[in-house]
């Protein structure tokens, strides 16, 4: 009898414990959770204040204490991934962010308007791209990276799918209506999705590699470690400033609100296209060198933006590589951890290193429009957040463990 090589039997067994409903499963409720509790409000908002005389700071800031709530709730989430896997975290945010999105509809006062979002930054941290990529990261194994690829491929479409049909509710029916409907269609698809598909055995985690710091917090506390948050969290800074103050650069190039607005929507593209390309760049490079080189590739499209005047087409073209740099940092983000210190407490360490960065993206459109205010012009705004990505790449460098390596590290060289 032919006898399996180790690692092909522990292949064979991954494959019988994987779930095969919860890859498309993952990839319908990300397209659903993004487009509505995320990508719905930009479109709704101006109906909303104009229907309810709430200020337009009001409602964003509401929106962006979601951001902030859904950052600092990732990280209890994320110990209890790790224990007891998807499903009941995963269903449960379901259903609080299908409450939560009714509880917007119908919010009489801007106070009840604030807690609803509240609510929702707490099944945002349950039901985005975390908890979904810690699933994928354990049930997956080795061939997670494919995995992580195309969930956040679909996840890009959320926009594409739900920014248009927000729109045309909302040409028809009232803002709250809208998002009564939106909150239906929620419920419907990722409730039962996540309860049905998420069912399978949480595998064990991993033993930890014995050159490894023994525990997440021995790991969290470390230079490398922290060296790194910083590095994301300056970079998600720059990414997110970047992404909410390109329209108003192109306007202060001389191109319309919908010229602009078209090359924020071909920039989202570039996101999907970028993805595509990460696993033949994670074969190719070291962890470290592919950390900088994406950073430092991010602040050089930044600075491109800042310089070139034109054309349009010149900057649509440039939109498009700074999208697809964007979707490349976000499946880095997402390999962080597994990366540098193994899968065994992905769920926990990915948590504690996505918060500040997701903090940063939260404060990022209203510090980059002070900025612009008080730096004369979002030109200048791009040339400050291009020094900002160079420090983040600098410190990228060292941001991984040298001593307290991983295997997935010592693959990549």
């Amino acid at each position: 009898m032919t006898t399996l090589p180790t690692s092909e039997a522990a292949t064979g067994t991954e494959d019988r414990l994987r779930p095969r409903a919860a890859l498309p499963a993952l990839c319908a409720t990300q397209i659903t959770s993004w487009g509505i509790v995320y990508y719905a409000f930009p479109v709704l908002n101006a109906r909303i204040t104009a229907d309810t005389g709430w200020s337009t700071t009001g409602t964003t800031g509401a929106f962006s204490a979601a951001l902030i709530v859904s950052a600092l709730a990732g990280i209890p989430i994320g110990r209890i991934l790790d224990r007891r896997g998807p499903r009941v975290v995963m269903t449960t945010g379901s259903l609080l962010g299908a409450i939560a999105v009714l509880a917007v509809a119908h919010a009489p006062s801007l106070a009840f308007f604030t807690a609803a979002w509240l609510l929702a930054g707490v099944a945002m941290s349950a039901t985005f791209y975390q908890p979904a990529f810690a699933a994928l990261t354990r049930w997956w194994g080795e061939d997670r990276v494919r995995a992580l690829t195309i969930v956040t491929l679909a996840g890009g479409l959320a926009s594409t799918a739900f920014a248009p049909l927000t729109a045309t509710l909302a040409e028809h029916l009232s803002w709250r209506t809208t998002y009564t409907i939106l909150a239906a269609i929620l419920a419907a698809v990722t409730i039962p999705a996540h309860a049905l598909a998420l069912r399978a055995p949480w595998p064990p985690a991993p033993a930890q590699p014995t050159r490894q710091a023994s525990s997440s917090t021995e790991i969290a506390r470390s230079r490398p470690f922290l060296t790194l948050a910083a590095a994301l969290t300056l970079n998600g800074f720059a990414m997110y400033a970047v992404v909410i103050a390109l329209v108003p650069l192109l306007s202060e190039r001389g191109a319309s609100t919908t010229a602009a607005a078209w090359a924020l929507g071909l920039g989202g593209a570039g996101q999907t296209l970028g993805r595509t390309l990460y696993g033949a760049l994670a074969r190719r490079t070291s962890v470290t060198r592919r950390t900088v080189t994406l950073i430092a590739a991010g602040g050089a499209s930044t600075m491109s933006l800042a310089l070139v005047p034109g054309p349009y087409p010149l900057l649509l073209l440039l939109a498009v590589v700074a999208g697809m740099i964007r979707g490349n940092l976000t499946l880095l983000q997402a390999t962080a951890v597994t990366d540098r210190w193994g899968t065994t407490h992905y769920g926990r360490l990915s948590g504690l290193l996505a918060a500040p960065a997701a903090v940063a993206a939260a404060l990022a459109p209203f510090a980059g429009a002070a900025l612009a205010d008080a730096l004369g012009g979002y030109s200048t705004l791009f040339t400050v957040l291009t020094f900002v990505s160079t420090l983040a790449a600098a410190l990228a460098l060292g941001g991984s463990p040298t001593r307290l390596e991983s295997p997935a590290r010592v693959r990549s060289r």
